[in-house]
């Protein structure tokens, strides 16, 4: 069963706000017409391209045979590093990402040439059949050695309030654990592709499945040795993101863009699924450690962390990804002492880059992990420890001396405790584990609070372009992306509203660079909070001239003014919207404008590691029940109740959407999605036949969703929240539900530790832990009687 609850209203006539509209694409995708960069028709004469990659790790190159490629018939080209025109170094943020290597090689799947052919079939074949002699090195593999070496791809930053140090020590009670953390793989269904088209200028016409636009558009541009305005980047839908396409499509996008540069033809770049698994960045595993003292009730005085992203041979995003990192360890939780650090390792694998929740997920799970271990050492619910340590007025100062403004976790939790039965249940699951042998029911109530805006301040504004014709339709381009995720719909509802007309009037169409320029990637949530306030600004600004025009055409006074209903109407009259826009054209007045926004008040000093870095903070609660088989390790879902935090739901559905997705693409990192490399550091499991993520049948058996009602204190579009990484986080629960079944053969007095995925191999790992506390428990009891 599953169902969605929302007290928010679905809307009236006029009112576009808060009504569950269909997604724009909905219908073209479920009959298979809507058009993807892949579907689009190839032109006269133009060439495939395709990489090839190091068989190695780490080492250098010796030689190179490109003649058995050259071999195969329908063969062009084959460029290399000396090709390049511009830039070969592509790093969105600090230098290290390489385009084409010549010498030395960094990880396994390493681009080193492009083969260039007349088709996609002899492109592959042909780049499997260059021969590279190699020597090879010793690969950088292991997080804890790069540790140890300080082996980093950026230097270490750490959080600091008070004394940490001195807090655990004095606590009545301390405990320290730690924690591998899976990476995951994105599993876009819509794989890395890119069609460049040279212009008659001498510039590049792209088409790519990207998050950000600009950035392709700039390193393009870069590696081209091209003015920015040279090249255009079009960008209508994805199959799928998940922040594996905001940096990781720009060396794909700049070696066709180089391909057609020297070939003078459009060509086509689309990695087969295999080689997209091997040659591109995932979620960074991380390894992290914790030190936490506190009291006899668990109230947390003090706390020690280390968060240790595993990221690659480059820095990518990664210093922005364990800066969130470090930003989430405390998730809902006051610290009043802490000392959270973190280490940007680097190794020789393919730089980890974005994906959803960008790095907060990983610093997240640790207050989750700190917060159970509490309170099964206390012989505690975790409940009880999780209320008494929340965020609250007078404990309301983050690690990062941001004030926490919104304390509305606490009324959620008791909502969700009587709507989910959950001292009931856990009453009722507790006897039942004491009768059943093999199978072990766990229970978790596990909150989310994640900071809304980008780290890096600049990336907080975005633009749009608003176009009305005189026939009264709307046409609007803005600068986020369409992933599936509805951005295109909410934005025209946004515009839909401030206007009063119907959403049919409207058409949202594809993102492009010489549309709107500078262009932010659509990632951190921010999709809708930026590009949605800048199409209203946009809107409201041409709703201001329109008004102006009325009020000296008609002679009326603009107070009593307003658009309802499809119609201007004054203390004269009324006009329909469309009449009133070809009236205004006849008029000569302006109809299209483009519209700003920037966030305000965010900044963060990185020198005092302190300030403002989130807009405001998004909240959610998941309740999720397992059952585990203590003889296969096998673990299912049962059931799970979600209380989410939206502000002013724009569109319900779409929000309750990305809820369910994001709670099942958690649950599938924390359970199922186990990354894996071999010793020599190639990617193990590299296909779906070696990856699984949650299927249908993973999904709970009983699912239910509930926006909680509230309005955003922060300025946002029409007082709405983020949804789009918030709930990931919520997957949390099912880990930690686990957790909870297996401390249950303990009787609760212990929990073990247990390393994110939780497949079967490590759910009995941990059983078999479990099963030794036991017998150690016991043979210290019995050592005490004989004492006695």
């Amino acid at each position: 069963m599953r169902h969605f609850k929302t007290d928010k209203p679905t809307g009236q006539k006029g009112n576009a706000i808060g009504q569950s509209f269909i997604h724009e694409s909905a219908i073209k995708q479920v009959i298979g017409k809507a058009v993807y960069v892949d579907d689009k028709a190839e032109e006269v004469n133009s060439l495939h391209a395709y990489p090839v990659v190091s068989t190695i790790a780490h080492g250098k190159i010796l030689s190179i045979d490109t003649a058995p490629a050259f071999a195969v018939q329908g063969v062009v080209d084959i460029f290399s590093t000396k090709d390049i025109p511009g830039t070969n170094d592509i790093g969105p943020v600090f230098s290290g990402d390489i385009l084409l290597t010549d010498e030395v090689i960094e990880y396994h799947g390493q681009p080193i040439l492009l083969v260039v052919a007349t088709s996609y079939k002899a492109a592959r074949i042909a780049a499997r059949k260059v021969v590279i002699e190699y020597q090879t090195s010793t690969p950088m593999l292991d997080i804890k050695q790069a540790i140890k070496e300080q082996h980093w791809v950026r230097p270490p930053h750490a959080l600091n309030r008070g004394d940490a140090k001195q807090a655990i020590e004095n606590a009545a009670h301390k405990i320290a654990g730690d924690l591998y953390i899976g990476g995951q793989e994105h599993f876009y269904l819509e794989g890395q592709v890119s069609i460049a088209t040279p212009t008659e200028e001498g510039g590049m016409f792209i088409q790519c499945s990207s998050q950000h636009p600009s950035e392709v558009q700039h390193l393009v541009a870069k590696v081209l040795k091209q003015p920015f305005n040279y090249v255009t980047v079009e960008m209508r839908r994805m199959g799928g993101g998940f922040g594996g396409k905001e940096t990781q499509a720009a060396p794909w996008t700049c070696l066709a863009a180089l391909a057609a540069f020297h070939t003078g033809k459009t060509v086509k770049i689309r990695l087969a699924r295999s080689d997209d698994f091997k040659s591109t960045g995932k979620r960074h595993p991380f390894y992290n450690t914790y030190q936490v003292g506190f009291d006899q009730q668990g109230l947390i005085e003090g706390v020690d962390i280390n968060i240790n992203g595993y990221c690659g041979y480059s820095p990518d995003l990664s210093d922005a990804i364990v800066d969130r990192a470090l930003f989430h360890a405390d998730n809902a939780y006051y610290y009043p002492n802490a000392h959270i650090n973190g280490n940007r390792c680097k190794t020789n694998t393919v730089s980890h880059t974005a994906f959803r929740g960008f790095g907060g997920p990983q610093g997240m799970i640790m207050a989750e992990q700190l917060v159970d271990d509490i309170a099964y050492y206390l012989k505690k619910d975790p409940l009880e420890i999780r209320k008494l340590n929340l965020y609250k007025p007078g404990r309301d100062l983050t690690p990062y001396k941001q004030k926490v403004d919104q304390f509305i976790l606490k009324d959620m939790i008791a909502q969700m405790e009587e709507e989910g039965d959950y001292w009931a249940r856990k009453k009722a699951i507790a006897a039942f584990n004491k009768t059943s042998p093999i199978i072990k029911k766990g229970l978790s109530l596990t909150p989310v609070k994640f900071g809304i805006s980008f780290t890096v301040q600049h990336l907080n504004q975005a633009g749009a372009l608003l176009v009305i014709y005189s026939d009264g339709s709307v046409h609007v381009n803005h600068g986020g992306t369409e992933m599936g995720q509805g951005l295109n719909t909410k934005i025209a509802q946004i515009v839909a509203q401030a206007f009063s007309i119907d959403m049919e009037h409207i058409l949202v169409n594809a993102t492009r660079t010489d549309k709107v320029p500078n262009t932010s990637p659509t990632a951190a949530s921010s999709g809708t909070d930026l590009n949605g306030m800048a199409a209203l600004n946009a809107a409201n600004t041409i709703k201001d001239r329109l008004f102006e025009f009325a009020s000296q055409h008609f002679d009326v006074s603009l107070e009593q003014m307003q658009l309802i209903d499809n119609q201007l109407v004054h203390e004269k009259g009324r006009i329909s919207f469309s009449e009133l826009i070809n009236l205004a054209y006849l008029n000569r007045i302006s109809l299209s404008t483009t519209g700003y926004y920037a966030t305000p008040e965010i900044y963060y000093d990185r020198e005092k590691a302190e300030g403002h870095p989130f807009f405001y903070y998004a909240y959610g609660l998941a309740l999720s029940e397992v059952e585990i088989d203590i003889l296969t390790g096998e673990n299912t879902v049962t059931r799970t109740d979600i209380l989410h935090d939206v502000g002013s739901s724009i569109n319900p559905a779409l929000d309750v959407g990305q809820i369910e997705g994001a709670f099942i693409q958690g649950m599938g990192w924390l359970t199922t999605e186990d990354l894996s490399w071999n010793d020599q550091g190639a990617l193990a499991s590299n296909a779906p036949a070696t990856y699984k993520i949650p299927a249908i049948g993973d999904t709970p058996a009983e699912f239910n969703v509930t926006l909680y009602n509230s309005q955003n204190p922060a300025t946002t579009v029409f007082k709405s929240k983020a949804v789009g990484e918030p709930p990931f986080m919520l997957g949390i629960s099912v880990w930690s539900a686990i957790r909870n079944a297996l401390a249950s053969i303990t009787d609760y007095q212990f929990a073990p530790s247990l390393n994110p995925p939780a497949t079967p191999e490590t759910v009995l790992n941990a059983v078999q832990a479990a099963q030794e506390w036991n017998k150690a428990a016991a043979q210290k009891t019995t050592t005490e009687k004989s004492h006695a």
